[in-house]
Order: C-alpha cells, then sequence, then structure tokens
C-alpha cells in the first residue's frame, strides 16, 4: 500500500496496535485507532501502581534499538529489583538471574501515551466490520456510527474479540483466531503506611495462588509511598474466576504474607483487578495474521506466545504486510 491518501484503521490501542500504527504513521499512511478501554491494553491502565505488565525484556534486535531510543526519550528505564524466588520446600532464595528489565515511566501505562503521540483514537467498541462495494472497510461502532472506508484494516484485539469480528468478514482466519485460548489473572494492589520489613523488591512464586509479588515504589521514578502488586497464578485465576473479590483479596493477602515470612500489617489501599485474558495459553509462532487480498491483518502478544517484546514485533510485522501489499 503506498498511496499515502488511502487510510488505515486498528482496532485495539494495546502495544500491538500502537506498534502497528508507529510504523504506519512512519510510513506516511493515515491511520485511525479504535480502542473501547483503556489505552495500553495490559500495560495497565493509569493508576498508582502497575496492575498489569509488570516489566519487559528484551531479545530481538530490533526491539532493542526501539527501546534504546525509548530510554533516550525518558520513557523507560532500567528496573533491577532485589529478586527472590520462593517456593515451599526451600523458602526464598535470591535469584541469580541478570536479564535486564525495563519499565515505563513514571508507570508502566504511560508508555502507550507516549507511543501513541498524536495519532488520532476513537474510544469506542466497533461491533461489525464489513466490505463496501468498492472493496474497502466499514465499521459499525457502539456508538451508532459507521467509520471508514478504510483501504486496510488492522485487529489488534484479544483473539475472543478477533474472532468475532471476523466471523463474517475473513471465515478463513476467524477459524485460527477461534482456537487461540487466553488464561486469567487476579492483580491485587496493597498500600501500606510505613515499609515492610523485608529484603526483597520482588519474587517469582512456585508455589500456592501467587505467581508473582513486586514492591512498585522499587521502580525508578514512581511515588514513594509503600506498594506492592501481587499477581496469581492462571490456574488459580481460573479456579476463583467467580469468587468473591473479598475472598480474593483475603487469600492473596495470606499468600504474600507467607512467602514474606510475617503478618502484613492493615493495607491503607486496596485495588483489585481480574485480567479475564492476561496471556495465551499456548506458544503461538504466528507472528500475525493476513488476508492481504482484503487488505485485513490480525496481531498481538498471542501471536507469539505472550510478552510485551511480542505484542510490539507481532504489529510491527502487521504494519510491514500491509505496507508491502
Amino acid at each position: 500500500m503506498h498511496n499515502k491518501d488511502q487510510k488505515v484503521a486498528i482496532i485495539g490501542a494495546g502495544l500491538a496496535g500502537l506498534s502497528a500504527a508507529t510504523s504506519l504513521a512512519e510510513a506516511g499512511l493515515q491511520v485511525t485507532l479504535f480502542e473501547q478501554d483503556n489505552l495500553g491494553g495490559r500495560l495497565g491502565g493509569s493508576g498508582a501502581a502497575d496492575m498489569g505488565a509488570q516489566y519487559f525484556t528484551v531479545r530481538h534486535p530490533a526491539f532493542r534499538q526501539a527501546t534504546r531510543d525509548w530510554q533516550q526519550r525518558g520513557w523507560v528505564a532500567e528496573w533491577s529489583p532485589r529478586l527472590y524466588h520462593y517456593d515451599h520446600a526451600h523458602g526464598l532464595r535470591p535469584s541469580t538471574d541478570d536479564i535486564q528489565r525495563l519499565v515505563g515511566i513514571p508507570d508502566m501505562a504511560m508508555l502507550a501515551a507516549h507511543l501513541l503521540g498524536t495519532s488520532p483514537i476513537c474510544n469506542t467498541q466497533i461491533r461489525q466490520i464489513q466490505r463496501s462495494a468498492d472493496e474497502q472497510w466499514l465499521l459499525q461502532a457502539d456508538d451508532g456510527s459507521v467509520p471508514g472506508p478504510f483501504a486496510g484494516l488492522i485487529l489488534a484485539t484479544a483473539p475472543a474479540a478477533a474472532a468475532t469480528l471476523l466471523q463474517d468478514a475473513a471465515p478463513h482466519l476467524q477459524q485460527d483466531v477461534a482456537r487461540v485460548r487466553m488464561r486469567p489473572c487476579w492483580s491485587l494492589a496493597l498500600r501500606f503506611a510505613r515499609p515492610l520489613d523485608t529484603a526483597l523488591d520482588a519474587c517469582f512464586v512456585r508455589d500456592g495462588p501467587l505467581d508473582w509479588l513486586a514492591r512498585n515504589n522499587s521502580k525508578p521514578q514512581r511515588a514513594a509511598d509503600e506498594r506492592w502488586v501481587v499477581q496469581s497464578t492462571a490456574s488459580w485465576a481460573e479456579e476463583q474466576q467467580h469468587a468473591s473479590p473479598q475472598q480474593v483479596v483475603t487469600t492473596l493477602q495470606q499468600a504474600m504474607g507467607e512467602v514474606l515470612g510475617m503478618p502484613l500489617p492493615q493495607a491503607e489501599q486496596v485495588e483489585l483487578h481480574y485480567w479475564p485474558q492476561a496471556r495465551p495459553a499456548e506458544e503461538l509462532k504466528w507472528g500475525a495474521l493476513a488476508a492481504p487480498k482484503l487488505g485485513l491483518y490480525v496481531c498481538g502478544d498471542w501471536c507469539l506466545g505472550g510478552r510485551i517484546e511480542n505484542a510490539w514485533l507481532s504489529g510491527r510485522q502487521a504494519a510491514r504486510a500491509l505496507l508491502d501489499k
């Protein structure tokens, strides 16, 4: 697609959608994003603690180059926590892993705002996509509007939402997307009046309902007040998806106290969030899906097995496939 007057729609403004939008805008195309929820997706909405993705790592050379630029701009910074592992058999053990971990500044969600820049975004749900008589894309929005026409369309949503949109528009893609299974996660943030008496800043947990816990204020440029984030395993979240919020909070707090080896003081503030599609159940190697004759593409971290880096790579791949059409 080389006609710069042609317009492209991207449904979903998580990191995959933002990556695709950045690549297309740099190529001179007119891009409009559509997002019904929070900008940034699982980067986690704006708040006092990082409730979604906790950090990200870098493996791919292209992503490394991008993150260096983000660091120079002050969008991200390195986080070097006092990292531990925990299981019932061995208790707490310092981690020897020296992987570089990066976080958004001043929170993970702000990275999405930086990447959006001045790109137009419409805060509405797209309920249906359809082809016009002249083979352009028209969108049916929740507010009754019909945005379009668009020469190209990228779906950068969770697989369930993408499968619904693809059902009539591209059944051959829908069949692949519909079989992708995502797994949930409970995320709990706790603010305490005083710092907890523990040496660790973050911990991978290998037993019980917890998967991860972290002292949020140990990350660079966070507020100084003592805030912790604990996240559950996918298996426990599946078992407890219909539990009451109080049950979830109580169980996760007890598990956190067990890991730290101390009774927790009363939290001054409690925030709980359920992520129904937090991570893919299997590691796929699709990169992105494409129907070039339709000008239709699908991307997301789940196309590459999860992780922030893979969301960025998948969005970039979808954009390049569209540009090469």
